[in-house]
């Protein structure tokens, strides 16, 4: 049986997730390892923030806890961030406010 090493600090809440949680906050420039690729991190994270597991494509299904949460917005690389600046919700609606404005006469 083959296995492959992911840096501790990062939690995979269910198999076929491919974002990793910090259980801890990791500065930027941090070498971390996920499933033997060897990736540092860009920017400061903290508690809870997700990383990507795998290398994510613009329109992917983002898995956490094997459940959709979002779609990827753009590309995503293994050990990038994943938050609001690249993935839309799968959860949260979004709404359009209607124009209110009135036409002068």
């Amino acid at each position: 049986m083959s296995t492959t090493q992911t840096d501790k600090r990062l939690i995979r809440l269910a198999a076929p997730d491919n974002v990793l949680l910090l259980a801890t906050s990791i500065p930027a420039g941090e070498a971390l390892t996920i499933e033997d690729q060897v990736v540092e991190l860009a920017v400061t994270l903290t508690l809870g923030h997700k990383i990507a597991a795998t290398p994510i494509s613009a329109g992917d299904v983002i898995l956490k806890y094997n459940f959709p949460i979002g779609v990827a917005t753009k590309d995503i690389a293994v050990g990038e961030h994943v938050h609001v600046h690249n993935v839309e919700s799968g959860y949260t609606p979004s709404y359009v406010v209607p124009d209110t404005t009135v036409e002068q006469a």
